[in-house]
Protein backbone atom coordinates (compact mmCIF):
# COMPACT_ATOMS: atom_id res chain seq x y z
CA UNK A 1 0.00 0.00 0.00
CA UNK A 2 1.51 3.64 -0.79
CA UNK A 3 1.71 5.80 1.97
CA UNK A 4 -0.62 8.11 0.55
CA UNK A 5 -3.84 5.50 0.53
CA UNK A 6 -6.65 6.20 2.97
CA UNK A 7 -7.86 3.08 4.55
CA UNK A 8 -11.93 2.62 4.56
CA UNK A 9 -12.09 1.32 7.85
CA UNK A 10 -10.11 3.14 11.06
CA UNK A 11 -11.90 0.95 14.15
CA UNK A 12 -11.93 4.47 15.84
CA UNK A 13 -15.19 4.95 15.56
CA UNK A 14 -16.24 0.99 16.98
CA UNK A 15 -16.99 3.03 20.56
CA UNK A 16 -19.34 5.39 19.18
CA UNK A 17 -17.64 8.40 18.71
CA UNK A 18 -16.02 9.88 15.65
CA UNK A 19 -13.54 12.63 14.80
CA UNK A 20 -14.21 16.28 13.96
CA UNK A 21 -11.77 17.88 10.82
CA UNK A 22 -9.84 19.59 14.05
CA UNK A 23 -9.15 16.20 15.71
CA UNK A 24 -11.50 16.50 18.67
CA UNK A 25 -13.75 13.37 19.47
CA UNK A 26 -17.54 13.36 19.70
CA UNK A 27 -20.50 11.00 20.15
CA UNK A 28 -21.61 9.52 16.93
CA UNK A 29 -24.88 11.08 17.95
CA UNK A 30 -23.76 14.83 18.44
CA UNK A 31 -25.21 17.67 17.06
CA UNK A 32 -22.77 18.93 15.16
CA UNK A 33 -22.44 15.11 13.51
CA UNK A 34 -26.54 15.02 12.82
CA UNK A 35 -25.80 18.14 10.95
CA UNK A 36 -23.07 17.31 8.64
CA UNK A 37 -24.62 13.96 8.00
CA UNK A 38 -27.54 15.10 7.03
CA UNK A 39 -25.95 17.72 4.56
CA UNK A 40 -24.05 14.44 2.80
CA UNK A 41 -27.57 13.18 3.23
CA UNK A 42 -28.83 15.56 1.04
CA UNK A 43 -26.13 15.90 -1.05
CA UNK A 44 -26.25 11.47 -1.76
CA UNK A 45 -29.62 12.50 -2.75
CA UNK A 46 -28.12 14.88 -5.42
CA UNK A 47 -26.18 12.40 -6.79
CA UNK A 48 -29.67 10.04 -7.78
CA UNK A 49 -31.09 13.24 -9.14
CA UNK A 50 -28.11 13.26 -11.84
CA UNK A 51 -28.71 10.24 -12.77
CA UNK A 52 -31.65 10.82 -14.09
CA UNK A 53 -32.15 12.59 -17.86
CA UNK A 54 -31.34 15.92 -16.91
CA UNK A 55 -30.33 18.20 -19.30
CA UNK A 56 -26.48 19.11 -19.41
CA UNK A 57 -27.45 23.23 -17.65
CA UNK A 58 -29.37 20.89 -14.87
CA UNK A 59 -26.74 18.36 -14.31
CA UNK A 60 -24.61 21.62 -14.08
CA UNK A 61 -26.08 23.26 -11.34
CA UNK A 62 -26.58 19.99 -9.21
CA UNK A 63 -23.25 19.27 -9.79
CA UNK A 64 -22.03 23.17 -8.41
CA UNK A 65 -24.88 22.35 -5.95
CA UNK A 66 -23.34 18.97 -4.24
CA UNK A 67 -19.98 21.01 -4.07
CA UNK A 68 -21.09 23.54 -2.05
CA UNK A 69 -22.84 21.00 0.46
CA UNK A 70 -19.64 19.36 0.54
CA UNK A 71 -18.09 22.62 1.63
CA UNK A 72 -20.62 23.08 3.95
CA UNK A 73 -20.18 19.30 5.78
CA UNK A 74 -16.69 20.28 5.81
CA UNK A 75 -17.34 23.59 8.05
CA UNK A 76 -19.92 22.06 9.75
CA UNK A 77 -17.56 19.44 10.82
CA UNK A 78 -14.95 21.92 11.82
CA UNK A 79 -15.43 24.16 15.00
CA UNK A 80 -13.60 26.78 14.04
CA UNK A 81 -13.36 26.60 10.13
CA UNK A 82 -11.78 30.23 9.91
CA UNK A 83 -8.76 29.33 12.68
CA UNK A 84 -7.69 26.20 9.79
CA UNK A 85 -8.24 28.42 6.80
CA UNK A 86 -11.67 26.05 5.39
CA UNK A 87 -13.32 27.45 2.46
CA UNK A 88 -16.27 28.45 3.92
CA UNK A 89 -20.08 29.23 2.58
CA UNK A 90 -20.62 33.30 1.82
CA UNK A 91 -23.33 35.73 1.34
CA UNK A 92 -22.46 35.46 -2.61
CA UNK A 93 -23.58 31.99 -2.61
CA UNK A 94 -26.95 32.54 -0.84
CA UNK A 95 -27.46 35.46 -3.74
CA UNK A 96 -26.73 32.88 -6.32
CA UNK A 97 -29.21 30.60 -5.19
CA UNK A 98 -31.67 33.46 -5.40
CA UNK A 99 -30.86 34.22 -8.68
CA UNK A 100 -31.44 30.53 -9.74
CA UNK A 101 -34.67 30.48 -8.01
CA UNK A 102 -35.81 33.75 -9.98
CA UNK A 103 -34.43 32.49 -13.49
CA UNK A 104 -36.04 28.82 -13.29
CA UNK A 105 -39.29 30.29 -11.57
CA UNK A 106 -39.43 32.24 -14.64
CA UNK A 107 -40.62 29.20 -16.83
CA UNK A 108 -43.29 28.19 -14.45
CA UNK A 109 -47.08 29.01 -14.16
CA UNK A 110 -47.52 31.36 -11.17
CA UNK A 111 -48.05 29.24 -7.83
CA UNK A 112 -51.32 29.57 -6.83
CA UNK A 113 -51.91 26.48 -4.26
CA UNK A 114 -49.39 23.77 -2.19
CA UNK A 115 -48.22 21.38 -4.88
CA UNK A 116 -47.73 17.29 -3.47
CA UNK A 117 -44.61 16.18 -4.37
CA UNK A 118 -44.60 13.64 -7.60
CA UNK A 119 -44.90 13.72 -10.98
CA UNK A 120 -41.24 12.51 -13.23
CA UNK A 121 -39.15 10.58 -11.54
CA UNK A 122 -36.36 13.08 -11.83
CA UNK A 123 -39.09 15.60 -9.97
CA UNK A 124 -39.73 13.29 -7.05
CA UNK A 125 -35.91 12.28 -6.00
CA UNK A 126 -35.82 16.14 -5.99
CA UNK A 127 -38.67 16.45 -3.81
CA UNK A 128 -36.99 14.28 -1.55
CA UNK A 129 -33.84 16.28 -1.79
CA UNK A 130 -35.89 19.41 -0.69
CA UNK A 131 -36.92 17.23 2.38
CA UNK A 132 -33.80 16.33 3.55
CA UNK A 133 -32.52 19.71 2.61
CA UNK A 134 -35.21 21.16 5.31
CA UNK A 135 -33.70 18.83 7.92
CA UNK A 136 -30.22 19.39 7.74
CA UNK A 137 -31.57 23.51 8.36
CA UNK A 138 -33.38 22.15 11.15
CA UNK A 139 -30.23 19.90 12.66
CA UNK A 140 -28.13 23.72 11.88
CA UNK A 141 -30.55 25.18 13.65
CA UNK A 142 -30.46 22.93 16.55
CA UNK A 143 -26.51 22.44 16.39
CA UNK A 144 -26.53 26.28 16.51
CA UNK A 145 -28.70 26.57 19.60
CA UNK A 146 -26.47 24.13 21.21
CA UNK A 147 -23.53 25.21 20.17
CA UNK A 148 -24.06 29.29 20.05
CA UNK A 149 -24.55 31.45 16.94
CA UNK A 150 -21.09 32.28 16.49
CA UNK A 151 -19.91 28.76 16.45
CA UNK A 152 -22.01 28.12 13.32
CA UNK A 153 -22.07 30.27 10.43
CA UNK A 154 -25.56 31.74 10.12
CA UNK A 155 -25.33 32.11 6.10
CA UNK A 156 -25.35 28.04 6.42
CA UNK A 157 -29.26 28.34 7.74
CA UNK A 158 -29.94 30.90 4.61
CA UNK A 159 -27.87 29.16 2.43
CA UNK A 160 -29.89 25.67 3.28
CA UNK A 161 -33.41 28.03 3.44
CA UNK A 162 -32.45 28.82 -0.25
CA UNK A 163 -31.14 25.47 -1.66
CA UNK A 164 -34.61 23.98 -0.21
CA UNK A 165 -36.73 26.45 -2.10
CA UNK A 166 -34.21 26.29 -5.38
CA UNK A 167 -35.15 22.31 -5.20
CA UNK A 168 -38.47 22.75 -5.01
CA UNK A 169 -38.70 24.93 -8.23
CA UNK A 170 -36.60 22.49 -10.13
CA UNK A 171 -38.95 19.83 -8.90
CA UNK A 172 -41.35 22.04 -10.79
CA UNK A 173 -39.27 22.85 -13.60
CA UNK A 174 -38.46 18.88 -14.40
CA UNK A 175 -42.13 18.32 -14.48
CA UNK A 176 -42.80 21.36 -16.62
CA UNK A 177 -40.29 20.97 -19.28
CA UNK A 178 -41.45 17.29 -19.50
CA UNK A 179 -44.85 18.22 -19.79
CA UNK A 180 -46.29 16.99 -16.58
CA UNK A 181 -48.98 18.86 -14.71
CA UNK A 182 -47.83 19.46 -10.88
CA UNK A 183 -50.84 18.18 -8.70
CA UNK A 184 -52.23 21.02 -6.90
CA UNK A 185 -53.25 20.12 -2.58
CA UNK A 186 -57.60 21.30 -2.45
CA UNK A 187 -56.75 21.19 1.22
CA UNK A 188 -59.00 17.84 0.86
Amino acid sequence: MRTQDVKIYTRTGDEGETGLFAGQRVPKDDARIEAYGTVDELNSVLGMVRNESLDEELDQLILNLQKQLFTIGAELATPEPQMVGLATIGDQDVVALEKEIDRYDGELPPLKAFIIPGGTHAARVMHLARAICRRAERRVVTLTGIAGKTAVSPTIVRYLNRLSDLLFVLARVVNHRDGVTDVQWSGR
